[in-house]
């Protein structure tokens, strides 16, 4: 009986055990429903968003600015110089890893992204051998130069004897950064660059632009060709604000003579025509008669009023053009090429080259200021560099006890002609030597390539030359071979077919190439054109928009400062040379797919 009372009792637990399990959970699922039905449904995800662009893109070209110049002479610079370096990226191991560092071959550079081996500008001239006469890396017969506010000018390249009629940006084989950005971008970019030089202002443009300006500083006119826009407000502006009202000025020092590192007199520095070799620097032409001459000129370009100039000349376009106001992005090239002008005269060493950084500091501070006002702080970009470094003057150098000279290519081409005197070759063999490169005559090297003894014999001539370190044949350098030889590598960088040289010299450390004819003096200091350190390592500055501030020590090269203007501005460059500078771009905000609800919708 009790067994059955405790059994009935066993049966009657286990049904209400099952039954209050059963209700548990069909409350567990109501509260689920319930839940699941008072939480919103994930919301289908929109399309990502472009990221930003920069209103504006500035870059910055110091020609012939080492890099060394920073580490040197920062601690004087209290404006924009210093605010490049304080508020931006500095990267300190910035060099060219080509042979060839001259003013358009390193504009060109740094604004295509891309190698003189792709780029095709192998020097400031070369040799064409249809033509039979040296072209600049600008020239175009096809183009026509005019003068800003009806001045008159010399046509052609103001630094050339050459008349190759206009100006234009056809010798570029690639388009640079400023032409794909307006070709890209689909929006209204407007592209403006200024410069003392036409290679330098042009090389920056590229193919098209609204404004390419530069100098003619025979006469003072501001030019352009009909291959670029016209910029009708600088008409006005340098009428009333010509280059001759500085006539009469003086260059004087900007800091307290004892702040100069250097000897006041630079030793071998050859000072530009009615100027001594100290301070102060007088703008008065040679003669210093009432009215300016040319030598006035080229006092004007190698002194700082040239900087300040070009700095109003691009306030005045940001302003009138309303660049970096438009729903694109516009772009401003600078080059400032004085430091190059008084580089060559007094050398690196020297108070010139240490006060023009100072003014070029204070030029630098009122354009950003002016930016900040007019496009906004954080809105625009901005990149400095330099197209090569320099050499100091071999004299200069020599006191240091260091082995310098001077590599006399005229002496070059003598011996080149008397090596081939009893192989019966025409005269002259050697149509022209240009910088490191030997152009021979029509035929002439075709006929030397299979002709052992004799292009033996000119090899030998070569390397007998006082200065000379190695000589390296065209067939050496094409579709850059691989190498252990940065030398090799340096040539083969820089050498584009059919407009690079048949030979290339390779000079001793601190040896000058001098092209002077014989029997007359040298009319500068110093130079560049050698894939040595002096020459290829510059600086390399971003700062404003996308950039991440920093010091950065990787080996990079001014090729890289295209395809990093490429990447903040959403387009893609013809080469890839260079490749952006990603450590010093700002990471953006990761957008993470929308998270899952973590109660699932149940099934209906």
């Amino acid at each position: 009986m009790d067994s059955m009372r405790f059994m009935r009792r066993r049966i009657l637990l286990q049904r209400a055990t099952v039954a209050a399990a059963f209700f548990l959970a069909a409350n567990i699922s109501l509260t689920l429903q319930m839940a699941a039905q008072a939480l919103p449904r994930p919301a289908t995800p929109k399309p990502t968003q472009a990221p930003a662009r920069p209103k504006l893109v500035v870059l910055l070209v110091v020609d012939q600015m080492r890099g060394d110049y920073v580490d040197k002479f920062l601690p004087q610079w209290t404006g924009g110089l210093k605010r490049l370096v304080e508020e931006g990226a500095w990267f300190r191991d910035a060099a060219y890893p080509y042979a060839v560092t001259e003013t358009c071959v390193g504009h060109s550079t740094i604004s295509t992204g891309a190698f003189p081996a792709t780029h095709g500008i192998v020097s400031n001239s070369w040799w064409d051998r249809d033509l039979g006469k040296s072209v600049t890396c600008t020239s175009d017969p096809k183009a026509k130069n005019f003068a800003y506010g009806g001045a008159s000018f010399k046509d052609g390249d103001s630094e050339s004897d050459e008349k190759q009629g206009g100006n234009s940006g056809n010798h570029l084989a690639v388009p640079t950064f400023a032409d794909e950005l307006r070709f890209q971008s689909g929006t209204l970019t407007r592209v403006v660059t200024f410069s003392l030089k036409a290679r330098a202002a042009i090389s920056l443009a590229g193919h098209q632009a609204d404004g390419v300006v530069w100098l003619d500083d025979t006469t003072g006119a501001w030019v352009t060709s009909n291959k670029f826009g016209a910029l009708p407000f600088l008409d006005d502006y340098v009428m009333k604000n010509p280059v001759r009202k500085d006539y009469g000025k003086t260059w004087n020092l900007r800091l307290r003579r004892k702040n100069y590192v250097y000897p006041e007199e630079a030793v071998g520095g050859v000072a530009p025509d009615g100027w001594g070799h100290s301070f102060p620097h007088p703008l008065r032409g040679k003669a210093a008669g009432s009215d300016p001459d040319g030598a006035f000129y080229k006092q004007w370009k190698t002194s700082p009023f040239a900087d300040a100039y070009l700095t109003q000349l691009a306030e005045l376009a940001i302003d009138q053009l309303g660049l970096g106001k438009a729903n694109g992005t516009d772009f401003l090239g600078i080059a400032y090429s004085t430091l190059d002008y008084a580089g060559h005269a007094f050398g690196p060493r020297s108070w010139e080259v240490q006060d023009i950084l100072v003014q070029l500091d204070k030029d630098l501070a009122d354009l950003f200021t002016h930016l900040d006002k007019v496009v906004g702080r954080g809105n625009y970009v901005v990149a400095l560099s330099a197209d090569h470094g320099a050499m100091p003057i071999p004299e200069d150098m020599q006191t240091s006890g260091a082995d310098a000279g001077l590599l006399h290519l005229p002496e070059v081409q003598d011996y080149v002609e008397k090596a081939l005197e009893s192989f019966n070759y025409p005269k002259p063999s050697v149509a022209r030597i240009v910088g490191s490169e030997v152009f021979f005559a029509n035929g002439v090297y075709e006929k030397l390539a299979s002709d052992p003894k004799a292009l033996k014999a000119v090899l030998d001539a070569i390397r007998t030359a006082p200065g000379v370190t190695a000589v390296y044949r065209a067939e050496e350098l094409q579709n850059r071979p691989a190498t252990q030889s940065p030398t090799v590598r340096a040539f083969a960088l820089s050498y584009f077919p059919g407009r690079s040289g048949d030979l290339f010299i390779l000079p001793k450390p601190y040896w000058l190439m001098d092209g002077t004819p014989a029997g007359k003096t040298r009319s500068y200091g110093t130079s560049h054109v050698s894939p040595y350190n002096y020459d290829q390592h510059v600086p390399v500055l971003l700062m404003g928009f996308g950039i991440q501030p920093g010091q950065y020590f990787q080996p990079i090269t001014p090729a890289d400062i295209a395809p990093t203007f490429a990447a903040l501005c959403g387009i893609t460059l013809a080469s890839r040379d260079g490749h952006a500078l990603a450590e010093a771009l700002k990471k953006p905000v990761s957008i993470s797919p929308p998270a899952k609800s973590p109660i699932a919708t149940p099934h209906p």
